[in-house]
């Protein structure tokens, strides 16, 4: 039985590597409670023999949007490929325009009508939230690589990006075969990414991105090349990026560049390097994050708690590698 004190939460999608996190995080919170997971490949499966996290009875369901809105969720989470996320959406606004949405994909993510929730970034406008746009993993990379310097830049960022093959999805393609990608490096998509797109919307400027997959599972890196107006110290670019996230429990800024190794199955983003050019005009920073979790799974839930004005931390593990209790790759 549903505990009435908590709140309920769908996930649309729970197939996935992110839709795995999200089910350990939800089962791992005070205040939410799974309602339902939709799966069409997993329809009737238990939820609990696939993920020892969640101990409850609840079964995968094949639900389409009509069935996902009749489920009176507080909370549904669309972790579906974009483009598909419309009929959720109308089908949710009809039965029950107050239910707190976040969409993972990136169908949202240029709409007005949606908060963008890059809460490092824009978390003043998170409370009470109903439409939530969760921000790309690489783009979130992107940002938090940028946005405390964009104002001295003479150039665009050219961000060159490399990720584990969880971020390609499970739908199977060379970029997550990992037969392919032994002892490789695979290129793509390199002009006109729908999250180069995205990181120049946000942040009001132009972005150079160029995407790669690696054989590793999880985790992604990108190392941004700024070009600056005016010549500047080191600790000058350095203190920018600490005062942006003093207060930031899950970016953390650190002198040498972070290794995606080290931030693999951990909540937080690392900011580091800042490597300056002899001149002082040009700094190469270097960013890792998990594409799972502050990439998708921890930043909607961030999104959720801040919306729910809960702490935004709760249910949220800052200490969390592949190996502990509860975790695993999905």
């Amino acid at each position: 039985m549903m505990d009435a004190m908590k709140k309920t939460v769908g996930i649309v999608g729970a197939r996935g590597h992110t839709g795995a996190e999200l089910i350990r995080l939800v089962a791992a919170h005070p205040a939410l409670e799974l309602a339902f997971v939709s799966s069409r490949e997993l329809d009737g499966q238990r939820v609990a023999d696939h993920d020892d996290a969640y101990s409850g009875d609840l079964r995968y369901g094949n639900l389409d949007p009509h069935a996902v809105a009749g489920k009176r969720a507080d909370v549904v989470i669309l972790a579906l490929p974009n483009g598909k996320a419309a009929p959720y959406v109308e089908a949710i606004d009809k039965a029950r325009p107050d239910t707190l949405i976040v969409d993972l994909s990136a169908d949202h993510r240029f709409d007005g009508a949606w908060y963008y929730g890059l809460p490092e970034l824009t978390r003043g406008k998170g409370s009470g939230q109903r439409r939530i746009s969760n921000p790309g993993c690489y783009a979130t990379a992107i940002e938090l690589s940028v946005a405390p310097i964009k104002d001295v830049l003479a150039a665009p960022p050219v961000c060159f990006g490399v990720s584990g093959y969880s971020g390609a999805g499970t739908t199977p393609s060379d970029k997550n075969n990992p037969e392919k990608l032994r002892d490789n490096l695979m290129p793509y998509a390199l002009t006109g990414h729908v999250h180069e797109k995205e990181a120049a919307f946000r942040l009001g400027i132009p972005v150079e991105f160029m995407p790669h997959v690696a054989p590793h599972f999880r985790g992604l890196t990108v190392t941004t090349n700024l070009y600056l107006s005016r010549a500047m110290e080191r600790e000058d670019v350095l203190a920018r990026f600490r005062d942006a996230y003093a207060a930031e429990p899950l970016v953390r800024v650190v002198d040498e560049p972070p290794w995606v190794s080290r931030i693999a199955g951990l909540h937080h983003a690392e900011i580091g390097g800042f490597a300056m050019s002899a001149d002082g005009r040009r700094v190469v920073i270097v960013a890792t994050l998990d594409n799972l979790l502050k990439g998708a799974a921890t930043q909607a839930m961030q999104n959720i708690n801040i919306a729910l004005g809960l702490d935004e931390l709760t249910g949220i593990s800052i200490c969390r590698r592949p190996g502990d209790a509860g975790s695993g790759h999905g």
